[in-house]
């Protein structure tokens, strides 16, 4: 097994904890700013992490881009 998994498993757990504290700290002036910036933060992690994983052949960009498709269809967005 790929180092890169584990770490991608470990950056969403990252993603998924900036994106409450956001929620959380939302009408706090002074915690919103730094809860955003993490945000930004464990979001372009993980996108590094897809990136990686299609460089080892886990992922393939095209299959991605079409899934991206599928979902925002399904939001309507």
């Amino acid at each position: 097994m790929s180092i890169a998994l584990i770490i991608t498993m470990e950056e969403c757990g990252e993603l998924i904890q900036a994106c409450s504290k956001v929620i959380r700290h939302k009408n706090d002036l002074v915690k919103f700013p730094k809860w955003m910036e993490s945000l930004t933060e464990e979001a372009g992690d993980v996108l590094a992490m897809i990136d990686i994983l299609i460089e080892e052949g886990y992922l393939k960009k095209e299959d991605l881009e079409q899934r991206k498709i599928v979902k925002r269809e399904k939001l309507e967005l």
